[in-house]
């Protein structure tokens, strides 16, 4: 190859240009998904930029507000939530977001959106002060409601089987945007110097077994039997423990390597940490796509009735193969227990 024709290399495909190409597979295609898609990318390039400045603007550190969770609200958690809300506001598709910082719906005023969206603006909130990666998770649901008016708890709360879209961000070495609308999953690159996020993983695929865990073993006391049994093989196996407490960086890593996460109902929390309708549903709809699997344990997460907006459950999620080995050791202890009995 000659200097003219190194210069002459395209620099690959834009969020923007996949998202028309492949508008004809969404199951809706009138363009309105295709531009919620859009919205929220920029509002992820806005909030990159509070990310990478943080340190000094004075914008990171705690808010001094607790959120509907009960957890500390950083600086950055705020603004992030204020961005998403206010680009999906504006774009005119959403009728109704639920937020993991705001314990009620948000009307947008959008009363002929035809979609909703539940959505965690800034997951692993606690490691911004430390320069860990974080990110945000969403997933877009078509509301069932008729249009004409504001959505209806009936919009928010519907099974993971019902998304039309979901996806993360992961602001990182590099920022990145995940997604799927059930058509497979793909990866965009941000790049700054550009301002866009280019295609660098196409139909990303999880290895059906790998050689990871991750898990907060520091709760462990309080892990069930079968459940510290998994552990103990995953270390007779030589696994490698990898947990970054940043739910979404473990979850991409995974997804690119092979492996599991696991945040489990314990004694202590009985359904565990995690959000069912916007951290454990829309990662669930993603790992399925990319031929992985989520589970409570014992049940598929997409399948999990809600019953709340910010309703927890434990997920097992990851490598196929893996997230079925610990349903095995799982299902030993409840027919262990009921031997017992």
């Amino acid at each position: 190859m000659d200097n003219h024709d190194k210069l002459a290399l395209p620099v690959g495909t834009t969020l923007d240009r996949f998202i028309m190409r492949k508008q004809e597979d969404f199951p809706y295609a009138t363009g309105e998904l295709s531009q919620l898609l859009r919205d929220i990318a920029l509002a992820a390039k806005i909030v990159n930029r509070e990310i990478n400045r943080s340190g000094l603007i004075d914008i990171a550190g705690a808010y001094g507000n607790r959120n509907v969770q009960g957890e500390d609200q950083q600086k950055l958690d705020v603004i992030a939530n204020i961005r998403f809300i206010r680009a999906l506001r504006n774009g005119g598709e959403v009728c109704t977001i639920i937020s993991e910082e705001d314990e009620d719906m948000i009307q947008t005023g959008n009363v002929q959106g035809k979609y909703v969206v539940a959505i965690d603006p800034l997951d692993g909130s606690s490691n911004i002060d430390v320069n860990v990666s974080i990110g945000t998770i969403f997933s877009i649901y078509r509301r069932v409601s008729p249009t004409g008016s504001e959505g209806t708890a009936q919009d928010c709360m519907q099974t993971g089987t019902h998304q039309v879209a979901a996806g993360y961000v992961i602001y990182g070495s590099s920022t990145m945007m995940v997604y799927t609308t059930g058509n497979g999953v793909n990866g965009f690159t941000y790049e700054p110097s550009l301002g866009e996020l280019f295609l660098s993983h196409p139909n990303i695929q999880i290895p059906a077994m790998g050689k990871v865990y991750s898990v907060n073993e520091g709760t462990s006391e309080y892990f069930s039997e079968g459940m510290k049994n998994y552990v103990a093989y995953c270390k007779e196996q030589s696994y490698s423990a990898r947990y970054i407490g940043s739910l979404v960086a473990d979850f991409h890593r995974n997804l690119l390597k092979g492996g599991i996460y696991i945040y489990p109902g314990t004694s202590k929390v009985p359904n565990g940490k995690l959000r069912l309708m916007y951290e454990c549903n829309p990662l669930a709809f993603i790992v399925e796509q990319a031929g992985g699997k989520s589970s409570d344990g014992r049940r598929r997460t997409l399948e999990l009735e809600p019953t709340d907006m910010h309703e927890r459950c434990p997920v097992f999620i990851g490598s196929m193969e893996m997230v079925e080995k610990a349903e095995e050791f799982l299902a030993a202890e409840v027919r262990h227990n009921e031997a017992a009995q």
